[in-house]
């Protein structure tokens, strides 16, 4: 395959995701995997969760560092960009077309309606992936209440999230020297 061609493979690969999944990146993620993983093996299970915690450490969206990622990790730099590109055009020409007809319609109840119906979806779209990709990571389950106190502790109780994670470093610190290290002992 020529090299402008899997270019175009890159792009196409991440325009297709970027266009046709709502919810933002988190929602991105099984779609990404499935393409990368299953579909184009260009990845293992291992290095796409790999690749997905670096892009959550990474500053900026999700699903962008992703496929940047899987852009470098296939063709260097300017697979790269082509990934990028390809994530990203679906969501800027949408923005522009609703940015446009949006203040024609904005006081349309029938279109805050739309809006108001499609947050539950967007929430289940962004939890469905979770599940899957806590499965993959071996994560267990039974502590699925973690994030539902996180959660609740930000909704209701208005506890700042920097604080949650501030705290769960010192917790996992603190695991890691007082049960972990005695485990090994």
């Amino acid at each position: 395959m020529s090299l402008l061609k899997q270019y175009w493979e890159l792009f196409l690969v991440f325009f297709k995701i970027g266009a046709f999944t709502f919810g933002g990146g988190y929602a991105m993620i099984p779609l990404i995997r499935n393409e990368v993983v299953n579909r184009k093996l260009w990845l293992n299970d291992d290095e796409f969760m790999d690749m997905l915690a670096l892009a959550q450490s990474a500053p900026g969206p999700i699903s962008l560092n992703t496929a940047l990622f899987v852009g470098n990790k296939q063709l260097g730099f300017k697979g790269s960009l082509f990934c990028g590109l390809g994530i990203i055009l679906p969501s800027f020409i949408i923005i522009l077309i609703i940015a446009v007809l949006f203040t024609q319609f904005k006081d349309n109840p029938v279109i805050e309606s739309i809006f108001k119906g499609v947050r539950p979806a967007v929430v289940a779209l962004i939890a469905a992936p979770l599940l899957g990709l806590s499965k993959s990571a071996g994560v267990n389950l039974k502590n699925i209440w973690i994030p539902i106190v996180v959660a609740l502790a930000v909704w209701l109780l208005k506890i700042s999230p920097v604080y949650i994670i501030l705290f769960a470093i010192l917790s996992g610190i603190l695991y890691y020297l007082f049960i972990k290290l005695k485990m090994k002992r």
